[in-house]
Parts: structure tokens; sequence; C-alpha cells
């Protein structure tokens, strides 16, 4: 392209992007990325960073973190986590020691920090005056004296990472305390990103020179600006005075509908392609089906761009290749490649990075600041709002708030009595010429005086599912302030809209439902979990049933593990055909995910505590649903299932009534009625799709137990453990799901049911809940622990 059109310039935009963590390191041409290692700290410090959802490799990084915190028996060491963010997120929710600070004020607190660990001992060049300028600080000096003692006595242990959405100074700060506590090589690394450029996402140049008339052509290949550029961009308006625009989309989006040709996208599993991990992995993207659409790859756009020759991307793509693979044997190489999915021995070596450090600057009055701060971060489910036309995002709820189908203004408690708001109210967001209006949502454990927006909604033109779903809250957001800005006026409009949420209740009203307890605490008395409630003798008119001649099925979930992300409920929802029923149906309760999260939190209304626990049909031995059923539509099979024959059940509910555990699910409505063909042919057809007036639940995934045995039956054996993976246990990124035979004595599933901490939830009903949890452990410092009580 660039010999082709060497006068053309070329740009980069991400709504969300990561590049302020890279920007201090020196060289033009070169990249680098940082590689966390979770799995190696002792210690982690999080400053605003959501590492563990929203963020580049998280679901890595979740599995890492997940590592260095499963424990087993009392004699188990695991790591220990600080958080200190304006909202709360779900790496707030795993935290050992959290602590509230505006994000506008993250700088000042890294800077106190380092200031700290300088006392304490370590080597830190800091510029002259830095103690003068952040040593006299407002933060709570005990919490930060103790987290910099965890830190130096855990030295080349030890990780500190900063959100991506912070400004260049205090990644530049975080690289200095990394250095200074040993981490490099260790628990962090550097590669070189190879065959990339190094742009900047908030590069200008395009709306600027299309404004002053200087650009003829502009091809926009992927992405949507027209929709999530700055405002001050102006962006619909520059491509106005574009005298030819290209849009090569996998949707007709914002953008394609303003520019003079829009190119159909072919999917990356419609095409061919290739890209590196952030390892420097190179591997090779290969297609499942052709094109359904008749869509285009970029490659192939380029391809004709630059050689005005049309060619198959699987060609140009080969082509590619043969310069990377090099040498004779080309053919085996390649179909190794493929075989395989990356070439083997293609990362890149680790590098240290030299830093070009600038003059550091913070905000500083940590007490004072009362104008209330505007954070743009990316929608857990939508991200930046290219996922605003999927249902199933669309309908997950948040992990934090509830919400679905809908986004708020998230404000503390105190925030709001400040400026007089509601929760639900409709609030007016006011910058110079720019207004948005959103509901507030009253949420605790947000910092005071910062106002999280979630990106991702307002979409005009997104597709059926995501059109007109939320508020467009770019409709405020500037180059200069992207991630973190301030507003001119914030009011309310006295309207009140209740956005869709799927939990009204925060507190457990003290019932030992999530169980929970410190690391000393655990050591001291390992059968905590199975002490807290007390009942009679429990009892059962119903004979037990007989499962020693077959299998038995059952599950364990590692509370300790499971972070609250909501994968396991999309892995079910895509595997046992879910339906969507929309945001209407949603705010009367008749959501129908067969596996929820529950979330509650613990402590006070400013600042709790937050913990999260998966719920879906206990598949319970006395099963109160079974014997209410007038026709025996729900029954207990000789493998210890609770079984739906969709055919019999006419719909009365008495079963879901009777369920101690609410999560069995009604078909109020024939939602699947209407599917479109190509909706259809996303259906798993080993699972039968129900219709209006039928009750379901979680089947513990039946077609994938039937399926296994049928294998295992045909080659003259029993089904092996480990050989039947549930849904949401293969789409559990931490691995904090086990399930199999609970028969086998050495299978996985029953020495987790062996741990001290296994329970099972509501076990007081005598229900005898097949499924259990292993309680959560949570490793304070000593130095920080309160001795007062604490509210559940």
């Amino acid at each position: 392209m660039k010999k082709t059109f060497p006068k053309a310039v070329f740009s980069c935009y991400e709504p969300v992007s990561d590049e302020r963590i890279r920007s201090f390191f020196a060289g033009d041409d070169k990249s680098f990325q940082p590689l966390y290692h979770f799995e190696r700290a002792q210690v982690v410090l999080s400053l605003d960073s959501d590492f563990l959802l929203t963020e580049p490799d998280s679901a890595v990084h979740a599995a890492k973190f997940a590592e260095a915190r499963h424990i087993e028996n009392p004699g188990d060491h695991m790591n220990r986590l600080y958080v200190v963010e304006s909202g709360f997120s779900v790496t707030g929710g795993m935290a050992d020691h959290r602590l509230r600070v505006q994000s506008r004020l993250i700088g000042a607190f890294a800077a106190a920090l380092t200031l700290e660990l300088k006392a304490q001992g370590l080597r830190i060049n800091l510029p002259v005056k830095f103690g003068e300028l952040y040593g006299n600080h407002s933060f709570d000096r005990k919490w930060i004296s103790a987290l910099a003692a965890d830190l130096v006595e855990n030295i080349n242990k030890c990780l500190i990472v900063g959100g991506p959405h912070l400004p260049r100074p205090v990644h530049e700060l975080v690289y200095m305390m990394n250095i200074a506590l040993g981490g490099i090589g260790e628990t962090l690394t550097f590669s070189e990103r190879q065959d990339t450029l190094k742009p900047s996402h908030y590069d200008s140049r395009i709306a600027s020179l299309a404004k002053d008339g200087k650009i003829s052509s502009l091809i926009i290949l992927g992405g949507n600006p027209a929709y999530n550029a700055p405002i001050d961009w102006d962006f619909a308006e520059a491509l106005k005075k574009i005298e030819h625009s290209v849009h090569v989309s996998q949707y007709l989006d914002e953008t394609s509908r303003l520019t003079e040709w829009h190119i159909p996208q072919a999917h990356n599993l419609e095409s061919w392609g290739d890209a590196r991990a952030a390892d420097g992995t190179a591997s090779i993207i290969q297609p499942l089906i052709a094109p359904l659409f008749g869509g285009r790859g970029k490659v192939e756009v380029l391809k004709l761009l630059a050689t005005g020759r049309e060619e198959r991307d699987y060609n140009v793509v080969r082509e590619t290749w043969q310069t990377i693979l090099g040498g004779g044997d080309f053919e085996n190489r390649w179909r190794k490649v493929l075989h395989e999915g990356f070439l083997d021995g293609s990362a890149s070596t680790s590098v240290t990075p030299a830093a070009v450090l600038d003059e550091i600057s913070f905000p500083t009055d940590a007490a004072g600041i009362t104008n209330p701060e505007i954070v743009f971060r990316p929608s857990p489910a939508l991200y930046d709002g290219r996922f605003a036309n999927n249902g199933w995002l669309q309908e997950l709820p948040d992990p934090v708030t509830k919400l679905a189908w809908d986004n708020a203004a998230l404000i503390s408690p105190r925030t709001a009595r400040e400026l007089n708001l509601k929760n639900g109210e409709i609030t007016r967001f006011e910058y110079e010429d720019h207004k948005l209006e959103i509901p507030v949502w009253i949420l605790s454990g947000q910092a005071d005086f910062s106002i999280t927006l979630p990106l991702g909604y307002g979409r005009t033109s997104a597709g059926r599912v995501g059109n007109n779903v939320g508020s467009n809250t770019y409709a405020i957001r500037r180059s200069e302030a992207p991630c973190i800005a301030t507003t001119s006026r914030i009011y309310g409009t006295g309207k009140i809209y209740i956005p869709a949420n799927t939990q009204d209740h925060n507190s457990m009203h003290g019932r030992p439902i999530i169980r929970e307890a410190t690391l000393k605490k655990y050591k001291a008395n390992p059968e905590f979990a199975r002490e807290l409630v007390e009942h009679p003798p429990l009892k059962s008119i119903y004979p037990d049933h007989d499962y020693s001649k077959g299998y038995q099925w059952g599950m364990v979930i590692d509370l300790n593990r499971c972070i609250g992300c909501g994968a396991c409920t999309i892995g079910c929802q895509s595997e046992n055909n879910v339906p969507i029923v929309g945001r209407d149906q949603v705010s009367r309760g008749r959501e129908m995910h067969w596996l929820r999260i529950d979330r509650y939190f613990t402590g006070g209304i400013e600042n709790p505590r937050m913990v999260h626990q998966p719920v879906a049909c206990q598949h319970c031995e006395n099963a109160p649903c079974e014997s209410v059923c007038p026709v025996a539509a729900t029954v207990h099979d000789k493998e210890g299932l609770n079984n739906m024959t969709y055919n019999r059940c006419i719909g009365t509910r008495y079963c879901s009534n009777n369920c101690p555990y609410k999560v069995r699910r009604f078909n109020f409505f024939n939602y699947t009625g209407r599917m479109s063909e190509i909706v259809k042919m996303a259906q798993n057809p080993d699972v039968t799709v129900r219709s209006r007036g039928i009750m379901e639940k979680c089947s513990f995934c039946l077609q994938r137990i039937s399926r296994a045995k049928l294998k295992a039956k045909k080659e003259g054996r029993r089904v092996a453990d480990g050989e039947i993976i549930t849904a949401c246990q293969q789409a559990c990124p931490t691995k904090a799901i086990q399930f199999g035979n609970i028969n086998d004595i050495e299978s996985e599933v029953t020495r987790w049911k062996k741990i001290d901490r296994n329970y099972e939830l509501l076990a007081e009903f005598n229900v005898r809940p097949r499924n259990s949890y292993l309680a959560k452990i949570s490793n304070p410092n000593p130095a920080l622990i309160s001795d007062k009580p604490v509210a559940g």
C-alpha cells in the first residue's frame, strides 16, 4: 500500500486503547508488550486496573491469578491482592484490601507509595522536589505504609499493574516501582511487538485533514469512528467533506451509513489471516465456514487496493508466510503450522525496554476535590460497543451492578446526596456544547465524586437487537480527556427511569450463603465452612437412591477461584439454547439464564466488600420440585440427575415455587417462535428448543453426558474422569468448576468434595444438593485487619 500510494496517510484508532502503558518506551520504530506473570506474584497491587475482566488478555490474567489463589489445605500459600480504584470492578471484588480513590488521584497515590517505598529502603531515583510535591498527602498513611512493607518483604515476588486509561506519568511510576521491587524479568516481562505499527489511537490527523479538504479518498478498515470517535473530532462532518469514502465492516453501522461505499467484511471465522499473541507467537487465522453473505476479508481488500488485482485471502496469507517460514520444505512446515494453530518458537525473546521518563505531575488534593470526575470505562459485556447487537451479551447482567439491557452513571451514595440525585433519576451531563442524559445508579464502593460512564451503548445502527439500547456516553467524550474528564454541569431532571436489573437485594441478611474466612482463621479451624449452620438431625421420608452400580454425577465450585465474570452463564446459554427475552421481561424478573451469578456486598454501605456465587440447579437428592409436579415432568434418574421431560410439562410452575434456590425458568412467551433462519443455524441440535408454557433449568449438560457414555460403551469401557466437561466448566477462565462421577473415589470432583472447605448451599433444608462449594478464603495483611465486626 505504501509503495502504491506514497502520499497516503495511515492512522489507527481504537476507542479503548492500552497504548499509554507502552508510550514511554524508547524507540519510535519499536513497540513493547508487557506480560504479567500473576502466577509468580505473592503480592499484587492494582492501580485502577481491572486486569481480570475488561482489559487485554484478561482471560489469561484471570487463569494465572487463580493459580496463585488456589488452596486445598491449611498448609498451602496464596497470593495477596491490593486494589486502588475509583469504581467497583471484578478485580476489586477479589481484593484482600481495596481503597476507594478517584481515578484522577491514582497518580498522587502512586507518588505517595513511591516515596514510602524509598523511605523503607528501596533505591528509586526521583525528580527534584518530588517529595515536597507529593509527600504531604491525605491518603490513608497506615494503608500505604502496610502496603509498602508488604511489597518490600516480597521483593522479586510482587507486581504492580496500572490501568490502561491512566495517564502516562502513572505508568512511568509503575515501571519505576516494578524495577525497584525486582519484578522486571520475574513477575513482569516484555516482548517486542513484531510486524506492528506504533500509532497513537488518539491521533486526530484524519479528522483535521478531512476538515481542511486535504483528503480526497478515505478507506476505513473495520472500526466505527462515526459512533465512537471523540466528539471534538466531529467525524461525521469530516466524512461529508471527503469526495470518496469506503468502509469495510461486518455491519452496516453508523460509519457505513455515512460513507459512499460499504464493503461487507467477512468475519474472522469466515476468512484467512494471521496474528501474533501477546508474547509474539505467530498464528494463522483459518476459516471454519465460507462467508455466509459474500463478505471479503481485510487482506483481500488491501491486496486489491495495493495491486489492482483481486486475489483470495488464502493465497495472500500463504504468500506472506513463505517469507516467514522460508527455506525448503515449505509445504510441510505450512501444514504443520495449520495443524498446530501457531508457529512453534516464534515467541519474542524477553527484553527490558529503555524508558524515556517525562516530567511527572498529578493533582494532589485527595481530600478537597469535590468537583465530580467522569471516568469512561468499557462495558464488561459490550466493550466499546462492537458487541451491541449480541443479545446474549446485552442480557448478561453486569457482574457488579447486575444491570442488563441498560447502562447508567455509577455514583456513590455520598455523591448522590451531595448532588441531590435519586437512584434511577435521569441526569444531564453538560460539557461545553455537548450534552448527555443518562440514569444514575447508586453503587456502594464507588469513590466519592467519581462517576463512571460505561461505553458501548446508545447505538443507532447496530442492528435490531442493539439499536437504541442505553445512552451513548461518547456524546461528551473528548480527545484531550478520553478516559478521565470533568464536566461543566451535572444536574438531575426529576424524571425516573429504573434500568433492568436481575438482583434487587445486595445483602445475605446474616445467612451463611457464601461462607468465607481469612487465611489465618482457616488455618486455625479448617472445618469452619461446615460449622456455620446448626440444625436438627436431617431425616427423610423417602428411601435413598442406589447408585452403587452406575454413575453418580456431581459438581463443585471453588469460590476462591470464581471471579464472577459470567463466562459460565454465556457458555451455558450457547450450549443449551437458552432464549433471549429482552429488557421488558428481564425487568419483570423473567430472565431465562440456567446459571446465574449472585453478587453480595458485606460491610458498610459506603465501602463494602463484594463476593460472587454461581447458582444453578443443585440436582438435589431430596428434590422438592419432584414431589409437587402433578404430571411427573421433573424426575430423578438412576444417575442422580434431576431431569425435565419437556413434553409432559403443563406449566403449573409448582416446581419453581417449591425450589429453595429459585433456579427454574419458565417460558412465559414463545421466545423462539420468531427466530430468524440464521439464528436457527446457531442452535445446538443436541438440545431441545423449548416453547411457551414450559419449565426449564440446568441439566448438567445431559447431552454431553450421553455422548460420552455412548462413546465409552462402543469402546467397551467406563467414562473416564475428565471426559465429560460441562459448558460452564469449559467456559470458566479460572477453572473454578469441577464436574464428574462422585462414585469414582479417584475423580477430581470427588477429591474437591473431600477438601475441608466444601459445603452445601441450604443443606439445612435436607434437600441434599448434589452441587457443593468450596468456601472463599481471603488473605488480608495482619497490619490492616480491623477488630470491628463486619455486617453481612
